[in-house]
């Protein structure tokens, strides 16, 4: 009896697996100064053209996967018997806590595999849950008997976080909704930021605000190197606005509450790409109240003593129509130019109108447009609108001391 013939004709195969990682590379920062300082970007170029700054460094087996990165693994079977085995057919899957994927390449079986030969695959996967991830390599083959056998071996790695994003939501009155997205890299290593935009919801056009517009093209408020590194934070800026179709249906826009979703692209170590896509971003809905009076025209700079326009839109943001009577109040500074008391009619839910008002002020500065009362005949309910805007009273002519 062989023992060792024994062993090798259940276990003629030996499995090796080896993940998939460039060489990570190495940077040394240096601090120098900022282009209107006196060297400007001489001392910046100095440093960008001497190539001791930068070298690679061989990867580790401890290197983390984040989220939104592509997975690669090398799975090579070898035939360690001297014999010659059939249909060896390799299967690799991926186990995570809510399902299982077949990541193999082919899942034709191999006719035959002579001694000291070798099956290979190379596996790729896109990591999109966070936490424990199993790959199972299967491997079932027949021996020169006849006898089918199989054996399994299980690779456990964790899956991390790379990205902490925060949002916050800012309301405005012209139904503009301004969104900051602060991302921090949680990560232990640098990354470039390839792309960070706002896909928005059905009802809203969008316009990005982290660049300058200079004369000839706009330049990225983070500079021209997009380098995130550990631990830092970076704040992104959107301002998103009602489309045509959906800005004169105020109950509509009321009750819109989903904004759209941020798609993150970046870098690292030697151009590999990682992606992140959020869920669908969520707003508190503003409370309008019964009507809405916003601001659709003011001047920002008026003259003493001298009456200017305004133009005011008043909303129905109730279910039931509105009979509205205006009442123009002075403060002591601001006048109204008017007659106060007038009816502006009946007014549909969701429909507006527009209101133009003339006033004055009689004091320098900045001064806070207050003093309007809208009256619902139906239900006798007074609506009060104080501190609508503010416009900054300056005097025409200077006085000469003799």
């Amino acid at each position: 009896f062989d023992l060792n013939q024994n062993f090798h004709s259940y276990l003629p195969f030996e499995e090796f697996l080896m993940r998939l990682t460039k060489p990570t590379l190495f940077t040394n920062m240096p601090v120098t100064c900022e282009d209107r300082d006196l060297p400007g970007k001489h001392l910046g170029l100095f440093y960008c053209q001497h190539w001791a700054l930068f070298m690679c460094v061989v990867p580790c087996l401890c290197v983390n996967i984040f989220l939104g990165e592509t997975f690669s693994s090398y799975i090579s079977v070898h035939n360690d018997s001297s014999q010659v085995v059939k249909d060896i057919l390799v299967k690799a899957d991926l186990q995570t806590s809510s399902q299982r994927l077949n990541l193999s390449a082919s899942n034709n079986a191999v006719t035959e595999l002579k001694p000291e030969s070798c099956v290979d695959d190379v596996i790729h996967h896109e990591v999109k849950e966070i936490g424990t991830h199993i790959l199972v390599c299967a491997v079932s083959y027949t021996t020169q008997a006849g006898e089918k056998l199989y054996f399994r071996k299980f690779f456990k790695f964790q899956v991390l976080k790379p990205l902490d994003v925060k949002t916050k939501f800012y309301n405005a009155e012209t139904d503009e909704v301004f969104l900051e997205a602060q991302i921090q890299n949680i990560t232990t290593s640098s990354m470039f930021m390839e792309k960070v935009s706002l896909e928005p919801s059905m009802m809203y056009n969008i316009a990005e605000l982290n660049t300058v517009e200079t004369e000839d093209e706009g330049t990225s408020t983070f500079g021209k190197m997009s380098y995130l590194q550990p631990m830092d934070t970076r704040q992104y800026l959107y301002c998103l606005k009602p489309k045509p179709e959906f800005a004169e249906k105020a109950g509509i826009i009321k009750g819109v509450t989903v904004i759209g979703k941020l798609d993150i692209v970046w870098k690292t170590n030697l151009g590999e790409r990682g992606r992140l896509q959020t869920s669908q971003l969520q707003r508190m809905a503003p409370g309008y109240g019964d009507v809405r009076l916003s601001l659709e025209m003011i001047p920002d700079t008026v003259n003493l003593e001298e009456p200017f326009d305004i133009t005011c839109k008043i909303t129905n943001c109730s279910e039931r129509t509105m009979d509205l009577v205006l009442e123009m109040c002075n403060t002591c500074s601001i006048h109204w130019c008017g007659v106060s008391g007038r009816q502006l009619g009946k007014v549909s839910p969701s429909a507006s109108l527009a209101l133009p008002l003339k006033l004055l002020s009689s004091v320098q500065g900045l001064q806070s447009i207050s003093g309007l009362r809208l009256t619902d005949s139906f239900l006798k309910r007074t609506y009060e609108y104080d501190d609508i805007a503010q416009v900054c009273v300056v005097c025409p002519y200077m006085s000469r001391e003799s």
